[in-house]
């Protein structure tokens, strides 16, 4: 089993843009397949309209969209409201990549922390996220209604500090080496 702090296996070639309405029918045909209750088209073109508070990624793998996530911004505290990669291109750095790019963006806007909820039973995905150096602070009881399952909530302080950014310096070399 890989320690929390390694990084993700093979890097892929992969081009991360702003979501647009264009892209909420792939982005929806990946959510169909890895979540049990997927997301409206309409959550998604409100979401991606609200520019100043929110902050929605796409990823390009060739001119496959392979993945998308989504940061939303309220004073000081950021939250990861999404991030889901198609399955056939996991293990390929392409949800490294989308979610170095929403916490740096969550920086940039001033964000103190950062949170995001994750199914219990999803390792990978938490792996992920304790590497970005999110940790567990609590659990949400039947989180995920549509399955009864419970959210771990994972939480990063002092997004702005020092030692933050040096985590994201090594991890930003890890996702970008070829």
């Amino acid at each position: 089993m890989r320690a929390p702090s390694d990084p993700p296996s093979v890097p892929a070639e992969i081009e991360l843009s702003p979501m647009r309405r264009r892209h909420v029918r792939d982005v929806l045909a990946i959510e169909r397949v890895v979540y049990p209750r997927p997301w409206s088209a309409a959550l998604f073109f409100s979401e991606i309209a609200q520019r100043s508070s929110r902050y929605y990624l796409v990823a390009h793998l060739h001119k496959t969209l392979a993945g998308y996530g989504g940061l939303m911004c309220q004073q000081d505290e950021g939250h990861i409201t999404t991030l889901a990669v198609r399955p056939e291109f996991q293990h390929q750095r392409i949800g490294s990549r989308v979610l170095f790019a929403l916490v740096s963006e969550a920086r940039q806007r001033g964000m103190a922390s950062l949170a995001l909820e994750v199914r219990v039973a999803n390792w990978p995905a938490q792996r992920l996220y304790s590497w970005f150096g999110f940790r567990p602070v609590g659990v949400r009881k039947n989180y995920y209604s549509e399955t009864g399952e419970d959210a771990l909530v994972m939480w990063v302080d002092d997004m702005q500090g020092e030692e933050y950014g040096a985590r994201l310096g090594r991890i930003e070399v890890a996702v970008r080496r070829a």
